[in-house]
């Protein structure tokens, strides 16, 4: 089965470990572990000057939960967007976490991850 054919319940299992981590490697602010998954892409724009900035100017994102509730994947050309409702242990509030998915070299790679 092609990946962009996998039911949501496919693209949970191969995107949830790499969420956890993500949000793992954020919080402890692992630039080669966060980017471990990113696609050829993704690291050229996620550079560790870059994330290192990020990083200290934004608190949520190196204190993330490692407890989220999957809402669901959203199919757009090569691409599956896969959505989290994501919660801070420091924060109050819920955000909107989105991890973009795609194949590269017959790999499954980060295209996208952001928090809102």
């Amino acid at each position: 089965m092609k990946f962009l054919e996998k039911s949501d319940k496919e693209i949970q299992k191969i995107a949830q470990p790499i969420w956890d981590n993500l949000v793992k490697t954020s919080n402890i602010k692992d630039y080669g572990g966060f980017t471990k998954d990113f696609s050829s892409q993704m690291l050229y724009g996620a550079n560790e000057v870059e994330l290192g900035k990020q990083w200290a100017n934004n608190k949520l994102l190196t204190s993330l939960s490692e407890r989220q509730e999957f809402l669901g994947c959203i199919r757009r050309a090569q691409f599956i967007t896969v959505l989290y409702k994501q919660t801070s242990n420091t924060i109050q509030g819920e955000f909107l976490g989105r991890l973009v998915l795609g194949v590269e070299d017959g790999q499954v790679k980060v295209f996208g991850a952001t928090i809102y």
